[in-house]
């Protein structure tokens, strides 16, 4: 059997894996990291990211701009199957997004979607993260994503028939879901069977959310999340990524750039999410979702694979 063949009879039979897992209370979390990282990075070659990704200890990674990122780096999937497989590494999931809140697009995402779960199936993945559209004016938000997670439901089941979990993604940058209310409104107004939750904590953090009180609530919704400390640090400077680009001082994503933080330096209280995750028996992928490296991606992830050996591993060992 091919190796992409066993990924998929893998992914298929998942589900009765992890419930016969949280039964026994085995662990089973792996760590993986964004791929997007690198986006502000000098162009970089696809198997010098694995690489990394690899030496630091990941077990996997969760692909941004599908399909875009396989044509801008020549992959094929037979091509990235071979690459992951030299490494013993693994697609985790890839994010997924568009105008959840507007009918006439509902289905153009959904033959997106219908695509993205073939790919994942493919590569024994079993969940996608979806992010939300575009913000809209405050007092509509509500009727946004009231039209958004009716559809979210419906993308649910569509995902079910490839055996995969879709989940959101909560984002601080323009999207529609931000603060708690928003997260706690779409966890309303989606079905707990059919639609599902991925949170990241450095958007929670800088929404305002109560990060632990929100993983607390809601850990029964949770498929995948991303770890990523946060601190808030507004850009007095200029901030110059390495690929040339600036963000000027004072604004959105500069600041938003100097408020991610390698896992430790920031405010989040990962241990504490991690004895949620223990008391849920949580199985699956966290993924290590850094959007700026100060010295560069490999000593970033490096750092947090660190903190994750030795103050999260022992709490859910």
């Amino acid at each position: 059997m091919k190796r992409r063949e066993l990924l998929a009879a893998m992914g298929a039979s998942l589900s009765a894996v992890r419930q016969c897992a949280e039964a026994a209370g085995v662990r089973n979390i792996r760590w993986c990291v964004s791929i997007g990282l690198w986006n502000d990075q000098p162009p970089t070659p696809f198997t010098e990211m694995l690489d990394v990704i690899r030496d630091t200890g990941f077990n996997g990674f969760r692909m941004t701009g599908f399909p875009g990122f396989l044509r801008q780096h020549g992959l094929t999937e037979s091509i990235l199957e071979r690459e992951l497989s030299r490494r013993d590494l693994h697609v985790a999931t890839l994010s997924f997004g568009g105008p959840a809140d507007d009918p006439s697009r509902h289905a153009a995402i959904e033959e997106a979607a219908h695509a993205a779960c073939r790919f994942l199936k493919n590569f024994g993945a079993t969940e996608l993260v979806v992010f939300s559209p575009r913000r809209t004016p405050k007092n509509l938000v509500r009727e946004h994503l009231r039209v958004a997670c009716e559809f979210y439901n419906r993308l649910g089941d569509l995902c079910a028939g490839y055996g995969i979990r879709a989940g959101l993604h909560n984002h601080t940058q323009g999207q529609l879901v931000e603060s708690q209310d928003e997260v706690e409104l779409m966890l309303q107004l989606t079905d707990p069977k059919r639609f599902h939750w991925a949170p990241d904590t450095v958007h929670l953090y800088l929404g305002g959310c109560h990060v632990v009180e929100l993983f607390e609530k809601y850990n029964d919704r949770l498929i995948f999340m991303d770890f990523i400390d946060g601190k808030y640090t507004f850009a007095r400077q200029d901030v110059r990524l390495p690929n040339g680009v600036v963000h000027k001082a004072g604004s959105e994503m500069a600041t938003f750039l100097l408020s991610n933080y390698d896992l430790g330096d920031g405010e989040i209280d990962f241990p504490a999410l991690m004895r949620i995750l223990k008391r849920r028996r949580y199985q699956g992928w966290i993924c290590v979702d850094h959007h700026y490296a100060r010295i560069s991606p490999r000593h970033s992830y490096a750092r947090c694979m660190k903190y994750i050996h030795e103050k999260l591993d022992p709490i859910y060992s």
